[in-house]
């Protein structure tokens, strides 16, 4: 674990850098309270600090406080080093977001102990927020693709749709099946149909842009949220590359080969501004898509687009 020491009287800092390498720790030093501050506002900064309560700069216990009104993560443990014994002193420094303290001057096996307390904290905070993010990851996304989830998409396509209102752009919303997918299931088996599902996804988020949403809606349904969308003709582009994606060779699964085709539909926002109306339009084209013989891409009519839509782009098919 890498340790702060932060002290501006040299021969402290030495003894305590000396002994703290000796223990096994990693050490960076600050002789003031300024480089002691740059250090904590690094990228990877350490998460365990021995501050000197008197520096020149910044004391310990601005710098404590400065930490706790940030909140950032990960936690730093802050262990203050002060000749002050007073209680009034002990609790200043306390309330200002200090985990500990050591009064100078410090018995090396006391200092020792507490660092021990110190990074059993610190790895406790860790845990907690693996846990948190765990539990995160797994309300927002879908256990067997990895995509988002339902819930998080309209969350992602609300949240573009708000924002399309300050540009002069419009937002794609494209709904995509996997064709026949009950046949896979029903002939393979679910764990290759699992792994077909696995496979598509991969294929479709090739062609997707870094800054597009893309989710698992329901079953073998799947949702792409594209924003920046200037022309219709972009939405239908990415759709056909997503449908080629998909079709272009069998899925090889341990059960043989699986050849699977995508339907799509396409919806662009224009003035629309709402979620509902989009995700409505998109699924009818969706299944104008199926009726009109799978393995393509339709447009969702009547919508207001900008620019407005040719009768050019309305359906792709590999048929065509």
């Amino acid at each position: 674990m890498r340790i702060l020491v932060a002290e501006d009287d040299s021969v402290s800092r030495l003894v305590l850098q000396s002994l703290l390498e000796k223990w096994g720790y990693e050490v960076v030093v600050a002789n003031d309270g300024r480089a002691a501050w740059q250090n904590l506002q690094g990228e990877d900064p350490p998460t365990l600090a021995i501050l000197d309560w008197m520096m020149p700069g910044l004391d310990g216990v601005e710098i404590c406080a400065e930490l706790r009104r940030q909140a950032r993560e990960p936690y730093t443990y802050v262990l203050l080093l002060t000749a002050k014994g007073q209680k009034q002193d002990i609790v200043a420094g306390l309330d200002a977001g200090a985990d500990d303290y050591l009064t100078k001057p410090f018995d090396a096996h006391e200092l020792r102990a507490r660092l021990r307390s110190g990074c059993r904290i610190v790895e406790l905070q860790e845990q907690l927020v693996q846990a948190r993010e765990a539990l995160r990851l797994e309300a927002t996304h879908d256990a067997l693709t990895g995509l988002w989830n339902r819930a998080a998409m309209l969350e992602n396509l609300q949240r573009e749709l708000s924002r399309s209102e300050r540009g002069e752009t419009s937002v794609a919303v494209t709904m995509a099946d996997l064709d026949h997918f009950k046949q896979v299931n029903d002939t393979h088996g679910h764990l290759v149909g699992d792994a077909v599902l696995r496979e598509a996804t991969r294929r479709m988020r090739s062609t997707t842009r870094a800054y597009d949403a893309l989710g698992r809606y329901g079953g073998e349904e799947f949702l792409i949220v594209a924003p920046g969308i200037r022309q219709v003709k972009e939405a239908l582009c990415q759709a056909e590359r997503i449908r080629e994606s998909v079709a272009r060779e069998p899925i090889e699964t341990f059960e043989g080969q699986v050849l699977v085709t995508v339907s799509l539909g396409v919806a662009v926002s224009g003035e629309i501004r709402e979620a509902d109306p989009l995700l409505h339009a998109a699924d009818e084209a969706l299944y104008r898509a199926k009726n009109a013989g799978r393995n393509r891409v339709e447009l969702a009519a009547n919508l207001q687009t900008t620019p407005p839509i040719t009768e050019n782009f309305r359906s792709y098919s590999p048929h065509r």
